[in-house]
């Protein structure tokens, strides 16, 4: 648990942190990119923390990760690569700095560690767990291969380290029913995301998804009766939904897909309006590139994303502080889990 005004004294002692309208017009143009979504007064805050980083980073040859569900300040003004699990677990192994700042949860950071081994990967906060990873063990998945004997697992990236070690091959929500179909055997266990396996099983209707029970807080609460009547009230929108949604709510939306999918429906169709059925930051960092979008809808924000902040990332590039660690045999088997992933999509052409 931070202890924050300790960090802010820290920090206070070595940085500049009020808020300076000057400064803030001087790194205009990185504002330009969020400016839509974030007031001038919130900028004049948020700048003298972005122009930090920004130098720090220099400074320890390090590079930012930011994942999509990152606030706009993070995503737009400090990331130097943003996007899905996927997508970040391919740069961290492509990135020559000494030093990887995950900007998303522990599993994410985990993830880079296990894949950039001799790389220092900081988490800006240790507690930015994930719902989803927490609700399966290597025991669990024990469990299913003994339910299913002779299965493989294939495992969602948003798992511990022990439970991909304990699996036969990870995935992503854009390339699961890719990595799902391409497996030899009849029947796939999928861990631990109950309605992605499910709507997974509606792709590959040739093979017999089993799954964990588990699921995302975020994406659990959105139902299809949100979705009608939303529908009703605002005609013509076009409804964009997250495959960890339910099976009903992706089969009320209009388009399904990982966040990069997302994003890329978005960026193609530019709908008039847009209704993101996920993690509220996606409309949010892509606000601005797309002006002719009205993003409209609901906001469900996960609690552990959002434990990542501006003041966490510099606290973390300043002193160093929560660098991961994973045991070197635990890390060679999820090595060797979520490899065969990134193989496999490559193979596959994703």
């Amino acid at each position: 648990m931070f202890d924050l005004p300790a960090m802010r004294a820290e920090l206070s002692e070595k940085y500049d942190l009020a808020p300076s309208p000057e400064l803030a017009e001087e790194i205009g143009d990185i504002y330009a990119k969020m400016s839509r979504v974030i007031t001038p007064a919130d900028w004049a805050i948020y700048a003298p923390y972005v122009k930090a980083i920004n130098d720090l980073k220099a400074e320890r040859n390090a590079v930012i990760l930011g994942h999509n569900y990152m606030t706009p300040e993070i995503y737009h003004g400090i990331s130097d690569f943003g996007g899905d699990s996927l997508q970040l677990a391919i740069k961290a192994t492509e990135v020559e700095a000494d030093v990887i700042v995950q900007c998303g949860v522990h599993f994410m950071a985990e993830t880079s560690k296990i894949l950039s081994p001799e790389k220092t990967v900081l988490m800006p906060d240790m507690d930015a767990g994930c719902s989803l990873a927490e609700s399966v063990t290597a025991d669990g998945i024990a469990e299913m291969r003994r339910r299913y004997p002779g299965a493989p697992v294939v495992t969602y990236v948003n798992t511990t380290a022990e439970v991909k070690a304990a699996s036969d091959i990870c995935c992503t929500s854009s390339n699961a029913a890719q990595i799902v179909g391409a497996m030899e055997s009849d029947t796939v266990i999928m861990t631990p995301d109950q309605y992605l396996a499910q709507n997974v099983a509606r792709d590959v209707p040739h093979k017999n998804v089993v799954w964990w029970e588990g699921s995302c807080i975020v994406h659990e609460q959105y139902t299809a009766k949100d979705l009608r009547e939303f529908r009703e009230w605002n005609p013509g929108t076009r409804l964009i939904a997250h495959p960890e949604c339910p099976p009903d709510v992706v089969n009320e939306a209009d388009f399904s897909g990982s966040t990069s999918g997302i994003i890329k429906y978005v960026t193609d169709e530019k709908p008039e309006k847009a209704m993101l059925i996920t993690e509220c930051s996606m409309a949010s960092n892509i606000s601005d590139a797309l002006p002719e979008v009205d993003f409209v809808g609901p906001c469900n924000m996960c609690p552990y994303m959002k434990k990542i902040t501006l003041e966490k990332v510099l606290y973390a590039l300043d002193t160093m502080t929560g660098q991961i660690e994973v045991d070197p045999t635990v890390a060679e088997k999820a090595r060797l889990a979520v490899q065969r992933m990134i193989d496999l999509s490559r193979e596959l052409g994703i």
